[in-house]
């Protein structure tokens, strides 16, 4: 196992799974991360929900192969799992506790957890080798449980290799906290007119992004975009005009940023954009095409135009705040060059 390429890995997936907007396409593309990540037959999803623990994804190859996807899911899925009750995943929900077993009926009876064979009479199926990890976020919240099952090495069952335990431990955890970030995204993350994300948001993104940055050494890049006399527009047609640019603007940055890429309205018509994992060419090279795009496009009541200023980590500042003080100060260059263009530091 080459643990540098794992952790180069595992970067870059815990970059995607922050910049997944949708809860359903998140929990699928978690357990299917993971277990592409420790190369498992199948795995099992669980949310926590007060005591219960609720399935919310299933996957299993073989079985999936044998019965069909939609009748797999089915035949998976089952009532949820009281915490009080001895199982695997609630233990792990309990305690925060990594179980990594070697083969599930082998579990000595002094144990505080047991599995239980039913599925696997059900299904003609054999649970050999788990691994079960908590998705737990940096306040130490249990938001749910990854199970792991059956470690393949050349179409053969085989224990789950000790050192997957750190690295899907780190995985769950980042986990973790694109599953949080996507629960309370519909509760206050949104900004109303334009259905991106708003200025709160922004500024958790931009916490995490940076300690991802300082962690990883991963290079960070913000854009910051200003409508070009915009009060013309407002003054010339009405606000309700106004508006309508507004959210033909969000729609253009959200169509054509990386998937990524986060999205948000800064203030009145001025939008935040968030490069995560980009260098600052990228940030530039980002930024001129959507300049391009806006100025092409046809608005419905008149041109529109904006500009933009780009800044960087750790080319262009070495905290957050400073971050945005560059790219604000890269946004007036702009201006004062005669609006329409990109510019940067």
């Amino acid at each position: 196992m080459n643990l540098t390429q794992a952790f180069r890995e595992l970067v870059q997936i815990g970059i995607t799974l922050t910049s997944e907007q949708d809860l359903g396409t998140l929990l699928e593309r978690i357990l299917t991360e993971a277990r592409r990540f420790t190369r498992a037959e199948a795995g099992t999803l669980f949310l926590r929900e007060g005591d219960l623990l609720r399935f919310a994804v299933v996957q299993n190859d073989r079985l999936a192969k044998e019965l069909g996807e939609e009748e797999m899911r089915r035949r998976l899925k089952a009532e949820p799992l009281l915490l009080r009750e001895l199982s695997l995943a609630g233990h792990v929900a309990l305690t925060g506790d990594i179980l990594n077993l070697h083969d599930t009926y082998m579990i000595p009876p002094d144990r505080p957890y047991a599995f239980d064979p039913r599925v696997d009479e059900r299904l003609s199926y054999r649970t050999q080798s788990i691994l079960v990890v908590p998705l737990q976020d940096p306040a130490h919240n249990i938001l749910g449980v990854l199970e792991l099952i059956n470690a393949l090495d050349r179409g053969r069952v085989v224990p789950f290799d000790s050192q997957y335990e750190s690295l899907v431990g780190s995985l769950a955890s980042q986990a973790a906290v694109a599953l949080r970030n996507a629960r309370l995204e519909d509760l206050s993350f949104k900004d109303a007119l334009t259905d991106v994300y708003n200025r709160r948001y922004f500024t958790i993104r931009m916490e995490e992004e940076f300690k991802r940055h300082s962690r990883f050494a991963e290079p960070l890049s913000l854009a910051l975009l200003d409508l070009d006399r915009f009060k013309e527009i407002n003054d010339q047609f009405g606000h309700r005009a106004g508006d309508e640019v507004l959210r033909d603007v969000a729609q253009l940055l959200v169509k054509h940023s990386r998937s990524f890429s986060i999205v948000t309205r800064y203030g009145g018509d001025e939008f935040a954009i968030i490069l995560v994992n980009t260098a600052k060419a990228g940030g530039l090279t980002y930024a001129e095409r959507i300049r391009i795009i806006m100025e092409q496009n046809r608005f419905a009541h008149s041109p529109v135009t904006a500009s933009l200023g780009v800044a960087s980590l750790p080319e262009d500042a070495t905290t957050i705040d400073d971050l945005i003080v560059a790219a604000d100060r890269a946004l007036y260059e702009a201006k004062r060059l005669g609006r329409n263009r990109a510019a940067a530091p």
